[in-house]
């Protein structure tokens, strides 16, 4: 049996939660595609564990076999026993910071008063988590902390956003091979998949890195202009926009997923047109 597969962002990919409608069938449509035996579905999302299992209530998903969480800082496999962490991925990132624990990293910052440590919740084995006040210059506070770290051999990766909804900057300090493209690869070595038979869904920015990378993916119609653009620049073999009309739906979301699955593999598009 050939096996595929499908890796897919949640918020403004699989979550229908962007300005653009979602196509009615859709979602439906996604659900028995997924439910095939011959398909394995991974959720790849900057949320942690609890907030993808509250979109899964709220928007009535299917369940995953993986979930890589947390910006790539996490993997687990979901059966109907449970959510199960992998340890070999956790090995797998933790020489970047030489050893060192979450804890030991958030005393090493300590001497920068601005950082607040977030709730308990946003923080895991390698994802340490800050609120910074938004009046804050930013860049000179990231070379900073940058600094600090490289002198303690840590290869750190950091990222600066906005919480919008609260008013404030957000700061994590993640492992520099913990993101979304390895995350996906080791998952391929260990599950035994390949190129041809894996394809990723993704809408903006912070999935440039595998949207731009060797591995087959789609861009969802409603993704917003700027990541269009840096899209264009890929290698259009392994990059498809989805444009809409295919099976009369418009591209956004699952439709956009499932058009491009069943572009990259025509089993998929048989069995899409099967369900008519």
């Amino acid at each position: 049996m050939k096996r595929f597969l499908l890796c897919t962002d949640l918020d403004r990919t699989l979550i229908p939660n962007g300005a653009q409608p979602e196509s009615p069938e859709a979602q439906h449509r996604f659900k028995r595609l997924v439910s095939r035996e011959e398909i394995t579905l991974v959720y790849v999302t900057g949320r942690h564990r609890a907030l993808i299992e509250q979109a899964m209530a709220k928007f009535d998903l299917p369940r995953p076999d993986f979930a890589i969480a947390d910006v790539g800082t996490s993997i687990y496999h979901i059966d109907a026993s449970g959510w199960i962490q992998s340890d070999a991925w956790d090995q797998q990132i933790a020489p970047d910071w030489r050893g060192k624990t979450h804890d030991d990293l958030y005393r090493l910052l300590s001497v920068f008063p601005v950082l607040r440590l977030q709730e308990k919740e946003k923080q895991n084995r390698h994802k340490l988590s800050f609120y910074v006040p938004l009046e804050t210059d930013a860049q000179p506070l990231i070379s900073e902390v940058d600094a600090r770290l490289k002198y303690a051999g840590i290869r750190a990766n950091l990222i600066w956003s906005i919480g919008e909804a609260e008013g404030i900057g957000l700061l994590d300090v993640l492992p520099v091979s913990a993101n979304k493209l390895h995350a996906i690869r080791f998952l391929m070595q260990q599950q035994g998949y390949t190129l041809e038979n894996t394809v990723f869904a993704g809408d903006s920015g912070n999935d440039l890195d595998v949207l731009m990378s060797d591995i087959r993916s789609v861009l969802v119609a409603n993704a917003d202009a700027e990541t269009k653009q840096r899209a264009a620049k890929a290698d259009a073999d392994v990059l498809y926009v989805a444009k809409g009309g295919y099976l009369g739906m418009n591209g956004n979301y699952s439709a956009g997923i499932l058009e491009g699955a069943a572009h990259y593999w025509p089993e998929v598009d048989a069995w899409l047109h099967e369900m008519n």
